[in-house]
Protein backbone atom coordinates (compact mmCIF):
# COMPACT_ATOMS: atom_id res chain seq x y z
CA UNK A 1 0.00 0.00 0.00
CA UNK A 2 1.09 3.55 -0.63
CA UNK A 3 1.84 5.75 2.33
CA UNK A 4 -0.45 8.77 2.21
CA UNK A 5 1.72 10.86 4.53
CA UNK A 6 4.71 10.63 2.23
CA UNK A 7 2.98 11.80 -0.93
CA UNK A 8 2.19 15.35 -1.86
CA UNK A 9 -1.34 16.36 -2.70
CA UNK A 10 -2.35 16.68 -6.31
CA UNK A 11 -2.29 20.35 -7.32
CA UNK A 12 -5.68 22.00 -7.43
CA UNK A 13 -7.66 19.04 -6.08
CA UNK A 14 -6.53 18.45 -2.55
CA UNK A 15 -6.44 14.70 -3.23
CA UNK A 16 -3.60 12.45 -2.27
CA UNK A 17 -2.69 9.58 -4.55
CA UNK A 18 -3.66 7.12 -1.78
CA UNK A 19 -7.26 8.25 -2.20
CA UNK A 20 -7.35 9.18 -5.86
CA UNK A 21 -10.52 8.69 -7.83
CA UNK A 22 -11.09 7.66 -11.43
CA UNK A 23 -11.13 11.28 -12.63
CA UNK A 24 -7.54 11.68 -11.42
CA UNK A 25 -6.44 8.68 -13.48
CA UNK A 26 -8.37 9.90 -16.54
CA UNK A 27 -6.80 13.36 -16.31
CA UNK A 28 -3.25 12.40 -15.34
CA UNK A 29 -2.67 9.02 -16.98
CA UNK A 30 -5.02 7.30 -19.45
CA UNK A 31 -6.50 10.44 -21.08
CA UNK A 32 -9.79 12.30 -20.66
CA UNK A 33 -10.98 11.79 -24.21
CA UNK A 34 -8.79 9.53 -26.27
CA UNK A 35 -9.49 7.02 -29.01
CA UNK A 36 -11.17 4.61 -26.57
CA UNK A 37 -13.66 7.21 -25.29
CA UNK A 38 -14.29 8.44 -28.84
CA UNK A 39 -15.10 4.89 -29.98
CA UNK A 40 -17.51 4.43 -27.09
CA UNK A 41 -19.20 7.76 -27.87
CA UNK A 42 -19.57 6.84 -31.55
CA UNK A 43 -21.04 3.45 -30.64
CA UNK A 44 -23.52 5.17 -28.31
CA UNK A 45 -24.87 7.26 -31.17
CA UNK A 46 -26.87 4.39 -32.72
CA UNK A 47 -28.94 3.49 -29.63
CA UNK A 48 -29.46 7.19 -28.90
CA UNK A 49 -30.89 7.73 -32.40
CA UNK A 50 -33.00 4.59 -32.03
CA UNK A 51 -34.24 5.94 -28.70
CA UNK A 52 -35.32 9.17 -30.39
CA UNK A 53 -37.20 7.23 -33.07
CA UNK A 54 -39.06 5.16 -30.47
CA UNK A 55 -39.88 8.07 -28.18
CA UNK A 56 -41.40 10.29 -30.87
CA UNK A 57 -43.16 7.90 -33.23
CA UNK A 58 -46.46 8.19 -31.34
CA UNK A 59 -46.70 11.80 -32.55
CA UNK A 60 -47.19 10.44 -36.08
CA UNK A 61 -49.02 7.18 -35.34
CA UNK A 62 -51.66 9.07 -33.32
CA UNK A 63 -51.77 12.25 -35.43
CA UNK A 64 -55.12 13.79 -36.36
CA UNK A 65 -56.79 12.83 -39.62
CA UNK A 66 -59.21 15.30 -41.24
CA UNK A 67 -62.72 13.85 -40.89
CA UNK A 68 -66.34 14.70 -41.47
CA UNK A 69 -69.75 13.26 -40.71
CA UNK A 70 -70.97 10.41 -42.86
CA UNK A 71 -74.19 11.45 -44.64
CA UNK A 72 -76.29 8.27 -44.97
CA UNK A 73 -78.59 9.76 -47.63
CA UNK A 74 -75.73 10.67 -49.96
CA UNK A 75 -72.53 8.75 -49.11
CA UNK A 76 -72.10 5.42 -50.85
CA UNK A 77 -69.88 2.46 -49.90
CA UNK A 78 -66.64 4.31 -50.75
CA UNK A 79 -67.49 7.94 -50.04
CA UNK A 80 -65.45 10.85 -51.32
CA UNK A 81 -64.07 13.04 -48.53
CA UNK A 82 -64.85 16.40 -50.17
CA UNK A 83 -67.75 15.88 -52.61
CA UNK A 84 -69.14 18.93 -54.38
CA UNK A 85 -72.39 18.77 -52.37
CA UNK A 86 -70.67 18.72 -48.96
CA UNK A 87 -71.72 22.21 -47.82
CA UNK A 88 -75.37 21.30 -48.35
CA UNK A 89 -75.08 18.79 -45.51
CA UNK A 90 -72.35 20.23 -43.30
CA UNK A 91 -71.84 23.78 -42.07
CA UNK A 92 -68.73 25.42 -43.55
CA UNK A 93 -67.32 28.29 -45.59
CA UNK A 94 -65.69 26.19 -48.34
CA UNK A 95 -64.59 22.63 -49.09
CA UNK A 96 -61.40 23.16 -47.07
CA UNK A 97 -63.08 24.68 -44.02
CA UNK A 98 -66.11 22.90 -42.58
CA UNK A 99 -67.33 21.38 -39.32
CA UNK A 100 -65.56 18.10 -38.69
CA UNK A 101 -67.80 16.83 -35.92
CA UNK A 102 -71.36 17.91 -36.74
CA UNK A 103 -73.82 18.01 -39.64
CA UNK A 104 -77.12 19.67 -40.41
CA UNK A 105 -80.15 17.90 -38.98
CA UNK A 106 -82.42 16.05 -41.41
CA UNK A 107 -85.36 17.98 -42.76
CA UNK A 108 -88.88 16.60 -42.84
CA UNK A 109 -88.65 16.25 -46.63
CA UNK A 110 -86.65 13.07 -47.20
CA UNK A 111 -86.56 11.64 -50.72
CA UNK A 112 -84.04 9.62 -52.74
CA UNK A 113 -81.22 11.78 -54.10
CA UNK A 114 -79.95 11.38 -57.68
CA UNK A 115 -76.45 9.80 -57.96
CA UNK A 116 -73.55 12.09 -56.96
CA UNK A 117 -75.92 14.73 -55.60
CA UNK A 118 -77.16 15.70 -52.17
CA UNK A 119 -79.70 18.55 -52.38
CA UNK A 120 -79.99 20.95 -49.46
CA UNK A 121 -83.71 20.21 -49.22
CA UNK A 122 -82.74 17.04 -47.32
CA UNK A 123 -81.39 19.09 -44.39
CA UNK A 124 -82.57 21.63 -41.85
CA UNK A 125 -79.75 24.20 -41.96
CA UNK A 126 -81.02 25.91 -38.80
CA UNK A 127 -79.98 22.97 -36.60
CA UNK A 128 -76.85 20.80 -36.31
CA UNK A 129 -76.38 17.40 -34.71
CA UNK A 130 -73.28 15.41 -33.78
CA UNK A 131 -71.92 12.87 -36.21
CA UNK A 132 -73.11 9.27 -35.90
CA UNK A 133 -70.34 7.93 -38.15
CA UNK A 134 -67.33 9.44 -39.91
CA UNK A 135 -65.59 9.67 -43.26
CA UNK A 136 -61.79 10.07 -43.08
CA UNK A 137 -59.51 11.78 -45.55
CA UNK A 138 -56.98 8.92 -45.21
CA UNK A 139 -56.25 5.82 -43.14
CA UNK A 140 -52.67 6.64 -42.04
CA UNK A 141 -52.98 6.74 -38.24
CA UNK A 142 -54.74 4.97 -35.38
CA UNK A 143 -57.40 7.70 -35.50
CA UNK A 144 -58.94 5.79 -38.44
CA UNK A 145 -58.43 2.28 -37.05
CA UNK A 146 -59.93 3.11 -33.64
CA UNK A 147 -62.48 5.70 -34.89
CA UNK A 148 -61.14 8.63 -32.84
CA UNK A 149 -62.24 11.38 -35.25
CA UNK A 150 -63.78 13.81 -32.78
CA UNK A 151 -62.60 12.17 -29.56
CA UNK A 152 -59.64 14.53 -29.16
CA UNK A 153 -59.11 13.81 -25.47
CA UNK A 154 -59.04 10.05 -26.02
CA UNK A 155 -56.51 10.50 -28.83
CA UNK A 156 -54.30 12.83 -26.79
CA UNK A 157 -54.35 10.59 -23.72
CA UNK A 158 -52.27 8.00 -25.60
CA UNK A 159 -49.29 10.36 -25.44
CA UNK A 160 -49.90 11.22 -21.78
CA UNK A 161 -50.10 7.56 -20.81
CA UNK A 162 -46.85 6.93 -22.66
CA UNK A 163 -45.15 9.74 -20.73
CA UNK A 164 -46.29 8.13 -17.48
CA UNK A 165 -44.37 5.08 -18.69
CA UNK A 166 -41.24 7.17 -19.23
CA UNK A 167 -41.60 8.45 -15.66
CA UNK A 168 -41.76 4.89 -14.32
CA UNK A 169 -38.78 3.96 -16.50
CA UNK A 170 -36.43 6.26 -14.55
CA UNK A 171 -36.37 4.29 -11.27
CA UNK A 172 -36.68 0.92 -13.04
CA UNK A 173 -33.75 1.56 -15.38
CA UNK A 174 -31.79 3.10 -12.50
CA UNK A 175 -32.32 -0.01 -10.38
CA UNK A 176 -31.29 -2.38 -13.19
CA UNK A 177 -28.30 -0.20 -14.04
CA UNK A 178 -27.06 -0.02 -10.44
CA UNK A 179 -27.76 -3.68 -9.70
CA UNK A 180 -26.63 -5.48 -12.86
CA UNK A 181 -24.66 -2.88 -14.80
CA UNK A 182 -25.03 -0.25 -17.52
CA UNK A 183 -24.68 -2.72 -20.41
CA UNK A 184 -27.45 -4.93 -19.03
CA UNK A 185 -29.76 -1.92 -18.66
CA UNK A 186 -29.03 -0.85 -22.23
CA UNK A 187 -29.58 -4.33 -23.71
CA UNK A 188 -32.81 -4.93 -21.76
CA UNK A 189 -34.27 -1.55 -22.75
CA UNK A 190 -33.38 -2.05 -26.41
CA UNK A 191 -34.84 -5.58 -26.50
CA UNK A 192 -38.08 -4.52 -24.79
CA UNK A 193 -38.46 -1.51 -27.08
CA UNK A 194 -38.06 -3.70 -30.17
CA UNK A 195 -40.38 -6.59 -29.40
CA UNK A 196 -43.14 -4.55 -27.72
CA UNK A 197 -43.09 -2.02 -30.55
CA UNK A 198 -43.41 -4.79 -33.13
CA UNK A 199 -46.30 -6.39 -31.24
CA UNK A 200 -48.04 -3.02 -31.05
CA UNK A 201 -48.01 -2.73 -34.84
CA UNK A 202 -50.45 -5.67 -35.03
CA UNK A 203 -53.04 -4.69 -32.40
CA UNK A 204 -56.62 -3.95 -33.39
CA UNK A 205 -58.00 -2.15 -30.32
CA UNK A 206 -57.43 1.23 -28.69
CA UNK A 207 -57.02 -0.36 -25.26
CA UNK A 208 -54.24 -2.73 -26.35
CA UNK A 209 -52.48 -0.03 -28.35
CA UNK A 210 -52.45 2.33 -25.35
CA UNK A 211 -51.42 -0.41 -22.92
CA UNK A 212 -48.46 -1.40 -25.10
CA UNK A 213 -47.40 2.24 -25.45
CA UNK A 214 -47.22 2.47 -21.65
CA UNK A 215 -45.49 -0.90 -21.19
CA UNK A 216 -42.92 -0.20 -23.91
CA UNK A 217 -42.11 3.21 -22.40
CA UNK A 218 -41.87 1.75 -18.89
CA UNK A 219 -39.46 -1.08 -19.67
CA UNK A 220 -37.80 0.26 -22.82
CA UNK A 221 -37.35 4.03 -22.73
CA UNK A 222 -34.16 3.97 -20.67
CA UNK A 223 -31.89 3.58 -23.71
CA UNK A 224 -30.74 7.20 -23.77
CA UNK A 225 -30.06 7.39 -20.02
CA UNK A 226 -28.11 4.10 -20.13
CA UNK A 227 -25.89 5.39 -22.95
CA UNK A 228 -25.54 8.77 -21.29
CA UNK A 229 -24.27 7.26 -18.03
CA UNK A 230 -21.92 4.87 -19.83
CA UNK A 231 -20.28 7.72 -21.72
CA UNK A 232 -20.23 10.23 -18.84
CA UNK A 233 -18.58 7.71 -16.51
CA UNK A 234 -15.78 7.10 -19.02
CA UNK A 235 -15.04 10.64 -20.23
CA UNK A 236 -12.84 13.04 -18.25
CA UNK A 237 -14.33 16.13 -16.52
CA UNK A 238 -13.11 18.55 -19.19
CA UNK A 239 -15.09 16.86 -21.98
CA UNK A 240 -18.31 15.85 -20.20
CA UNK A 241 -20.35 18.89 -21.23
CA UNK A 242 -19.32 18.45 -24.87
CA UNK A 243 -19.95 14.69 -24.74
CA UNK A 244 -23.39 15.27 -23.22
CA UNK A 245 -24.21 17.88 -25.86
CA UNK A 246 -23.09 15.43 -28.56
CA UNK A 247 -25.50 12.78 -27.29
CA UNK A 248 -28.30 15.36 -27.10
CA UNK A 249 -27.45 16.40 -30.64
CA UNK A 250 -27.70 12.81 -31.81
CA UNK A 251 -31.10 12.52 -30.14
CA UNK A 252 -32.20 15.57 -32.15
CA UNK A 253 -30.74 13.98 -35.30
CA UNK A 254 -32.87 10.92 -34.52
CA UNK A 255 -35.96 13.12 -34.35
CA UNK A 256 -35.08 14.68 -37.70
CA UNK A 257 -34.69 11.20 -39.21
CA UNK A 258 -38.05 10.25 -37.70
CA UNK A 259 -39.73 13.09 -39.58
CA UNK A 260 -38.25 11.98 -42.91
CA UNK A 261 -38.94 8.28 -42.31
CA UNK A 262 -42.55 9.01 -41.32
CA UNK A 263 -42.90 11.08 -44.49
CA UNK A 264 -41.64 8.16 -46.56
CA UNK A 265 -43.65 5.50 -44.69
CA UNK A 266 -46.75 7.40 -43.52
CA UNK A 267 -49.02 4.43 -42.66
CA UNK A 268 -48.69 3.71 -38.94
CA UNK A 269 -48.35 -0.10 -38.99
CA UNK A 270 -45.50 -0.31 -41.54
CA UNK A 271 -43.87 2.77 -39.96
CA UNK A 272 -43.83 1.12 -36.54
CA UNK A 273 -42.23 -2.05 -37.92
CA UNK A 274 -39.61 -0.11 -39.87
CA UNK A 275 -38.60 1.83 -36.76
CA UNK A 276 -38.66 -0.89 -34.12
CA UNK A 277 -37.23 -3.99 -35.83
CA UNK A 278 -33.67 -2.51 -36.10
CA UNK A 279 -33.67 -1.81 -32.35
CA UNK A 280 -32.78 -5.47 -31.83
CA UNK A 281 -29.27 -4.65 -33.08
CA UNK A 282 -28.57 -2.75 -29.87
CA UNK A 283 -28.84 -5.98 -27.86
CA UNK A 284 -25.43 -6.90 -29.31
CA UNK A 285 -23.93 -3.94 -27.42
CA UNK A 286 -23.85 -6.16 -24.34
CA UNK A 287 -20.89 -7.90 -25.99
CA UNK A 288 -19.49 -4.91 -27.90
CA UNK A 289 -19.25 -2.27 -25.16
CA UNK A 290 -17.16 -2.54 -22.00
CA UNK A 291 -18.92 -2.23 -18.67
CA UNK A 292 -18.63 1.02 -16.70
CA UNK A 293 -15.38 1.10 -14.72
CA UNK A 294 -17.06 3.11 -11.96
CA UNK A 295 -19.88 0.60 -11.63
CA UNK A 296 -17.45 -2.36 -11.48
CA UNK A 297 -15.48 -0.63 -8.74
CA UNK A 298 -18.63 0.15 -6.76
CA UNK A 299 -19.38 -3.58 -6.79
CA UNK A 300 -15.87 -4.55 -5.67
CA UNK A 301 -15.01 -6.09 -9.05
CA UNK A 302 -11.57 -4.49 -9.12
CA UNK A 303 -9.84 -7.00 -11.39
CA UNK A 304 -12.36 -6.43 -14.18
CA UNK A 305 -12.22 -2.64 -13.79
CA UNK A 306 -8.41 -2.71 -13.91
CA UNK A 307 -8.43 -4.84 -17.07
CA UNK A 308 -10.66 -2.25 -18.76
CA UNK A 309 -8.52 0.64 -17.50
CA UNK A 310 -5.42 -1.00 -18.93
CA UNK A 311 -7.27 -1.44 -22.21
CA UNK A 312 -8.21 2.26 -22.20
CA UNK A 313 -4.59 3.21 -21.62
CA UNK A 314 -3.39 0.90 -24.39
CA UNK A 315 -5.90 2.16 -26.97
CA UNK A 316 -5.17 5.78 -26.00
CA UNK A 317 -1.41 5.03 -26.15
CA UNK A 318 -0.90 6.10 -22.54
CA UNK A 319 0.92 4.62 -19.54
CA UNK A 320 -1.00 3.45 -16.47
CA UNK A 321 1.02 2.80 -13.30
CA UNK A 322 0.34 -0.06 -10.90
CA UNK A 323 0.62 2.40 -7.99
CA UNK A 324 -2.35 4.34 -9.37
CA UNK A 325 -4.40 1.17 -9.65
CA UNK A 326 -3.56 0.30 -6.04
CA UNK A 327 -4.52 3.79 -4.90
CA UNK A 328 -7.77 3.62 -6.87
CA UNK A 329 -8.69 0.33 -5.23
CA UNK A 330 -7.85 1.77 -1.81
CA UNK A 331 -10.04 4.81 -2.35
CA UNK A 332 -12.93 2.57 -3.46
CA UNK A 333 -12.63 0.56 -0.25
CA UNK A 334 -12.50 3.75 1.83
CA UNK A 335 -15.66 4.97 0.10
CA UNK A 336 -17.42 1.69 0.88
CA UNK A 337 -16.49 2.08 4.55
CA UNK A 338 -17.93 5.58 4.56
CA UNK A 339 -21.18 4.35 3.06
CA UNK A 340 -21.66 1.95 5.95
CA UNK A 341 -21.61 4.81 8.48
CA UNK A 342 -25.18 5.68 9.44
CA UNK A 343 -26.19 9.25 8.66
CA UNK A 344 -29.45 11.16 9.16
CA UNK A 345 -32.20 10.47 6.65
CA UNK A 346 -31.84 12.73 3.61
CA UNK A 347 -35.37 14.13 3.98
CA UNK A 348 -34.54 15.19 7.55
CA UNK A 349 -31.34 16.91 6.40
CA UNK A 350 -33.18 18.75 3.63
CA UNK A 351 -35.87 20.06 5.97
CA UNK A 352 -33.23 21.27 8.40
CA UNK A 353 -31.66 23.42 5.67
CA UNK A 354 -33.97 26.20 4.48
CA UNK A 355 -31.74 26.98 1.49
CA UNK A 356 -31.56 23.38 0.25
CA UNK A 357 -35.28 22.90 0.93
CA UNK A 358 -36.06 26.01 -1.14
CA UNK A 359 -33.94 24.66 -4.03
CA UNK A 360 -35.77 21.32 -3.80
CA UNK A 361 -39.08 23.18 -4.12
CA UNK A 362 -38.06 25.53 -6.92
CA UNK A 363 -35.92 23.29 -9.16
CA UNK A 364 -38.79 20.90 -10.06
CA UNK A 365 -40.68 23.92 -11.44
CA UNK A 366 -37.92 24.53 -14.01
CA UNK A 367 -38.08 20.88 -14.98
CA UNK A 368 -41.86 21.00 -15.37
CA UNK A 369 -41.42 24.03 -17.63
CA UNK A 370 -38.67 22.36 -19.67
CA UNK A 371 -40.53 19.12 -20.32
CA UNK A 372 -43.89 20.83 -20.87
CA UNK A 373 -42.52 23.31 -23.42
CA UNK A 374 -39.99 20.98 -25.08
CA UNK A 375 -42.33 18.04 -25.63
CA UNK A 376 -45.36 20.28 -26.14
CA UNK A 377 -43.66 22.08 -29.02
CA UNK A 378 -42.63 18.77 -30.61
CA UNK A 379 -46.18 17.45 -30.40
CA UNK A 380 -47.86 20.62 -31.65
CA UNK A 381 -45.40 20.96 -34.54
CA UNK A 382 -47.46 18.52 -36.63
CA UNK A 383 -50.50 20.79 -36.23
CA UNK A 384 -48.80 23.85 -37.74
CA UNK A 385 -49.87 24.91 -41.20
CA UNK A 386 -47.90 23.34 -44.03
CA UNK A 387 -46.24 19.94 -44.37
CA UNK A 388 -46.52 18.26 -40.96
CA UNK A 389 -43.39 16.10 -41.56
CA UNK A 390 -41.19 19.02 -42.55
CA UNK A 391 -42.51 21.09 -39.65
CA UNK A 392 -41.46 18.33 -37.26
CA UNK A 393 -38.04 18.13 -38.93
CA UNK A 394 -37.53 21.91 -38.60
CA UNK A 395 -38.59 21.95 -34.95
CA UNK A 396 -36.29 19.02 -34.15
CA UNK A 397 -33.29 20.31 -36.10
CA UNK A 398 -33.35 23.73 -34.41
CA UNK A 399 -32.48 22.01 -31.12
CA UNK A 400 -28.95 21.30 -32.33
CA UNK A 401 -27.75 24.94 -32.47
CA UNK A 402 -29.60 25.46 -29.17
CA UNK A 403 -27.57 22.75 -27.43
CA UNK A 404 -24.25 24.05 -28.74
CA UNK A 405 -25.06 27.69 -28.05
CA UNK A 406 -25.46 26.69 -24.40
CA UNK A 407 -22.11 24.86 -24.48
CA UNK A 408 -20.40 27.96 -25.88
CA UNK A 409 -21.99 30.40 -23.43
CA UNK A 410 -22.01 28.48 -20.14
CA UNK A 411 -18.32 28.98 -19.37
CA UNK A 412 -18.23 32.50 -20.77
CA UNK A 413 -21.19 34.33 -19.22
CA UNK A 414 -22.36 31.93 -16.50
CA UNK A 415 -25.36 29.72 -15.85
CA UNK A 416 -27.95 32.25 -14.69
CA UNK A 417 -27.73 34.66 -17.66
CA UNK A 418 -28.12 31.76 -20.11
CA UNK A 419 -31.14 30.40 -18.22
CA UNK A 420 -32.88 33.76 -17.71
CA UNK A 421 -32.37 34.88 -21.30
CA UNK A 422 -33.33 31.46 -22.64
CA UNK A 423 -36.56 31.25 -20.64
CA UNK A 424 -37.61 34.83 -21.41
CA UNK A 425 -36.79 34.62 -25.11
CA UNK A 426 -38.89 31.46 -25.23
CA UNK A 427 -41.72 33.21 -23.37
CA UNK A 428 -41.70 36.20 -25.75
CA UNK A 429 -41.82 33.91 -28.79
CA UNK A 430 -44.68 31.87 -27.32
CA UNK A 431 -46.81 34.92 -26.54
CA UNK A 432 -46.07 36.44 -29.95
CA UNK A 433 -46.86 33.17 -31.74
CA UNK A 434 -50.19 32.92 -29.94
CA UNK A 435 -51.44 36.20 -31.43
CA UNK A 436 -49.95 36.23 -34.92
CA UNK A 437 -52.83 36.83 -37.38
CA UNK A 438 -53.71 34.10 -39.87
CA UNK A 439 -51.92 34.34 -43.17
CA UNK A 440 -48.47 35.00 -41.68
CA UNK A 441 -47.26 31.40 -41.76
CA UNK A 442 -43.61 32.38 -42.29
CA UNK A 443 -43.60 34.65 -39.23
CA UNK A 444 -45.41 32.02 -37.14
CA UNK A 445 -42.89 29.33 -38.04
CA UNK A 446 -39.95 31.66 -37.32
CA UNK A 447 -41.28 32.50 -33.84
CA UNK A 448 -41.97 28.83 -33.18
CA UNK A 449 -38.43 27.83 -34.14
CA UNK A 450 -36.80 30.56 -32.04
CA UNK A 451 -38.91 29.40 -29.10
CA UNK A 452 -37.73 25.82 -29.60
CA UNK A 453 -34.11 26.97 -29.96
CA UNK A 454 -34.43 28.77 -26.62
CA UNK A 455 -35.89 25.85 -24.70
CA UNK A 456 -33.23 23.51 -26.14
CA UNK A 457 -30.56 25.90 -24.86
CA UNK A 458 -32.25 25.92 -21.45
CA UNK A 459 -32.56 22.12 -21.34
CA UNK A 460 -28.79 21.68 -21.69
CA UNK A 461 -28.10 24.30 -19.02
CA UNK A 462 -30.62 23.08 -16.45
CA UNK A 463 -29.04 19.59 -16.33
CA UNK A 464 -25.76 21.19 -15.28
CA UNK A 465 -27.14 24.00 -13.09
CA UNK A 466 -29.37 21.70 -11.02
CA UNK A 467 -26.48 19.31 -10.34
CA UNK A 468 -24.24 22.17 -9.21
CA UNK A 469 -26.72 23.36 -6.56
CA UNK A 470 -26.61 20.19 -4.46
CA UNK A 471 -23.86 18.47 -2.40
CA UNK A 472 -21.90 15.61 -3.93
CA UNK A 473 -23.21 12.73 -1.82
CA UNK A 474 -26.86 13.57 -2.51
CA UNK A 475 -26.45 15.22 -5.90
CA UNK A 476 -27.78 12.28 -7.93
CA UNK A 477 -30.77 11.73 -5.63
CA UNK A 478 -31.83 15.39 -5.48
CA UNK A 479 -31.21 15.88 -9.21
CA UNK A 480 -33.35 12.79 -9.93
CA UNK A 481 -36.08 14.14 -7.61
CA UNK A 482 -36.31 17.40 -9.57
CA UNK A 483 -36.23 15.54 -12.88
CA UNK A 484 -38.96 13.08 -11.87
CA UNK A 485 -41.31 15.79 -10.60
CA UNK A 486 -40.59 17.58 -13.87
CA UNK A 487 -42.15 14.70 -15.77
CA UNK A 488 -45.51 16.22 -14.85
CA UNK A 489 -44.80 18.59 -17.73
CA UNK A 490 -44.13 15.82 -20.25
CA UNK A 491 -47.30 13.98 -19.12
CA UNK A 492 -49.35 17.17 -19.63
CA UNK A 493 -47.75 18.10 -22.97
CA UNK A 494 -49.64 15.53 -25.12
CA UNK A 495 -52.94 17.00 -23.89
CA UNK A 496 -52.16 20.49 -25.21
CA UNK A 497 -53.46 19.82 -28.77
CA UNK A 498 -56.79 18.86 -27.23
CA UNK A 499 -56.77 22.03 -25.13
CA UNK A 500 -56.15 24.03 -28.32
CA UNK A 501 -59.07 22.38 -30.10
CA UNK A 502 -61.55 22.20 -27.24
CA UNK A 503 -60.73 25.32 -25.16
CA UNK A 504 -58.84 28.01 -27.07
CA UNK A 505 -56.51 27.69 -30.04
CA UNK A 506 -53.63 29.81 -28.62
CA UNK A 507 -53.96 28.17 -25.17
CA UNK A 508 -50.86 25.90 -25.46
CA UNK A 509 -48.58 28.77 -26.49
CA UNK A 510 -49.87 31.03 -23.70
CA UNK A 511 -49.39 28.16 -21.24
CA UNK A 512 -45.83 27.52 -22.45
CA UNK A 513 -44.98 31.24 -22.33
CA UNK A 514 -46.38 31.67 -18.81
CA UNK A 515 -44.33 28.81 -17.42
CA UNK A 516 -41.18 30.04 -19.18
CA UNK A 517 -41.70 33.57 -17.81
CA UNK A 518 -42.17 32.24 -14.26
CA UNK A 519 -39.11 29.98 -14.49
CA UNK A 520 -36.95 32.89 -15.66
CA UNK A 521 -38.03 34.84 -12.58
CA UNK A 522 -37.27 31.90 -10.28
CA UNK A 523 -33.69 31.69 -11.56
CA UNK A 524 -33.07 35.07 -9.85
CA UNK A 525 -33.63 33.37 -6.48
CA UNK A 526 -30.75 30.94 -7.04
CA UNK A 527 -26.99 31.50 -6.58
CA UNK A 528 -24.64 31.60 -9.56
CA UNK A 529 -22.56 28.41 -9.69
CA UNK A 530 -20.19 29.47 -12.48
CA UNK A 531 -16.54 29.34 -11.41
CA UNK A 532 -17.55 27.96 -8.02
CA UNK A 533 -16.26 24.71 -6.59
CA UNK A 534 -18.81 21.89 -6.69
CA UNK A 535 -20.20 21.61 -3.14
CA UNK A 536 -19.35 18.35 -1.35
CA UNK A 537 -21.34 18.97 1.83
CA UNK A 538 -24.60 20.63 2.83
CA UNK A 539 -22.60 23.48 4.37
CA UNK A 540 -20.73 24.13 1.11
CA UNK A 541 -24.00 23.99 -0.88
CA UNK A 542 -25.57 26.53 1.48
CA UNK A 543 -22.48 28.74 1.20
CA UNK A 544 -23.22 29.25 -2.51
CA UNK A 545 -26.08 31.55 -1.48
CA UNK A 546 -23.96 33.46 1.04
CA UNK A 547 -21.35 34.67 -1.41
Amino acid sequence: MMNAEKIEKEPGTGQTPSTIDLDHILVEEVGQFGKYQLTTLLLAILPVIFGALASGVYIFTTARIPSRCRIPQCDGENPEFRPSWLLNAINGTNLNSFDNCAKFANSTQQHPAPPDTCPNTLFDTSRTVDCEAYVYENTLTVVYDFDLACDEWRRSRIGSFRKIGTLLALPITGFISDRWGRRVALAINAFNTAWIGLVRSFVTSYEWFTALEVIEATVGSGTFSSCYILVMELVGPKYRVAAGATLSTMFAVGQVLLGFIAWGVPSWRPLTRVLFAPQLLVVTYFWILSESIRWLMSKGRYEESEIILKKVAKVNKKQLSEKSLEALRTSAEVEKTREKVKEPWLVTKVFKSKLILFRCIVSPLWWITNTLVYYGMNINAVNLSGNLYLNYVYVSAIEIPGFWTAVLLLDRVGRKPVLICGYWLCAMCQFAFAFVPEGYEGLSLTLYLIGKFSIAMVMTTVYLFTAELFPTKYRHTLHAFASMIGRVGSITAPLTPALAQEVWKPFPSVLFGSFALLSGLLIFTMPETWRRKLPDTFEEAEALSRR
